[in-house]
């Protein structure tokens, strides 16, 4: 069985072909600027076939979706001979509300609930149903499923996910802790027990999503029991240009001292703000070290947020689950950054956390980098949210 998966943004479209057989990529890639001229960049993994990058028009995602296939089955570029080696579609959706606890196959039904989830994540639902819509346009009756980040955290119990705000507004308006990453917490966590050779039932985990957008994840038994997004993105720990935990009160400050209006606000908390705002340098952590390193104090500051922020939050977690056997690192900052590790690393003393140097110098691959005598072991996992995608499609069509 052949799988697309699809990841659709606005003006953007991800993707991966994958051969569930041996759960290989056979080819990858990237359209990027649909809607205004278009690019793609279309890569196969297999074959030695050349690589495809360059311009073509996308006026909507529905061209988007043709260029990636002409490519797919392509004789300079293919991986596959036609469309009907691609058996089906795997859609990565944001938000599923508290309509989706588990990826579903994708009908009539589910594009309407799609549509009532819009009002929570306006600016990522439009656009994963958009590259829905126009798979369906392209592609006829290939069955389709949509697998949501939201959906991992629905087993948090009422404690973690209501706001102490009047109740009414849980009730009338769905307003409460959502979560974010699932799809990434789901496969590290899984990945992290596989490593332990241990039942993921029997294990507690704290599982950090550390890149430009970070969350950091409770996972008791292979469920998810907290997590530090809530009903936006914007919430948890600061990222790279999203403020993270606020008081509101300082939003109505702020608001009336300069007259901003509630969009300038929100864009200021989710573009302006995060590591980007303190350090004034940049929101990438690579140039956030070289900065210290030169002696910006406010760079350094912005790193030492960030990592007390990640070590505050994880040890809330152990708390919450009554311990904790293993801390996870991944996404593109967890993955990439020892120094960031380290630095983080170095406030859990007191769970008897040490950690191996060399190990930790390691990047892209499955590892512990705790010492073996550490009482809570610390790994390295790279995340692959794409393979959960085409895992849940491919069991629910095939099953």
């Amino acid at each position: 069985m052949k799988i697309l998966v699809i990841n659709a943004g606005s003006s953007s479209l991800k993707y991966q072909l994958i051969d569930m057989e041996t759960e290989q990529v056979v080819a990858k890639g990237l359209c990027e600027r649909i809607g205004i001229d278009g690019h793609l960049k279309h890569t196969p993994m297999v074959g030695g076939k050349n690589v495809f990058n360059k311009d073509v028009a996308m006026p909507t995602h529905a061209e988007a979706i043709a260029a990636v296939i002409d490519k797919l089955t392509s004789e300079e570029y293919g991986v596959v001979s036609s469309m009907k080696e691609i058996d089906a579609v795997g859609h990565r959706v944001v938000h599923g509300g508290e309509k989706f606890a588990c990826s579903v196959k994708i009908d009539d039904s589910v594009m309407a609930a799609l549509e009532e989830c819009t009002p929570f994540a306006p600016l990522h639902n439009p656009a994963n149903i958009t590259g829905i819509n126009a798979c369906k346009a392209v592609m006829g009756d290939v069955p389709m499923v949509a697998v949501f980040d939201t959906a991992f955290h629905q087993t948090m119990p009422g404690k973690a996910f209501t706001y102490a705000i009047p109740y009414e507004y849980y009730k009338n308006d769905g307003i409460r802790r959502y979560g974010f990453h699932g799809t990434s917490h789901r496969y590290v966590s899984a990945r992290c027990a596989e490593l332990m050779g241990k039942p993921i039932e029997e294990l507690k985990i704290v599982s950090c999503h550390m890149g430009n957008g970070s969350s950091i994840c409770a996972i008791n038994g292979g469920k998810s029991v907290d997590t530090s997004m809530g009903f936006t993105p914007l919430v948890g720990l600061p990222m790279g240009t999203r403020c993270g935990d606020l008081d509101a009160g300082v939003i109505q400050f702020l608001m009336n001292k300069y007259g901003f209006s509630i969009d300038e606000m929100l864009n200021i908390l989710n573009k302006k703000s995060g590591v980007l705002g303190v350090s004034g340098v940049s929101s990438d952590f690579r140039d956030l070290d070289a900065a210290a390193e030169q002696g910006n104090e406010r760079a350094q500051l912005a790193l030492d947020m960030f990592h007390y922020w990640v070590a505050k939050v994880t040890g809330s977690y152990a708390a919450a689950m009554n311990g904790v056997d293993a801390i996870i690192f991944t996404a593109g900052v967890g993955e990439n950054s020892r120094e960031t590790r380290k630095a983080i690393c170095e406030y859990f003393g007191y769970l008897g956390v040490t950690i191996d140097d060399e190990a930790n110098s390691k990047r892209g691959e499955d590892v512990m980098i705790s010492t073996p005598d550490s009482k809570v072991k610390v790994f390295v996992i790279p995340t692959n949210e794409e393979l959960v995608i085409a895992r849940d499609t491919r069991d629910i069509i095939g099953g």
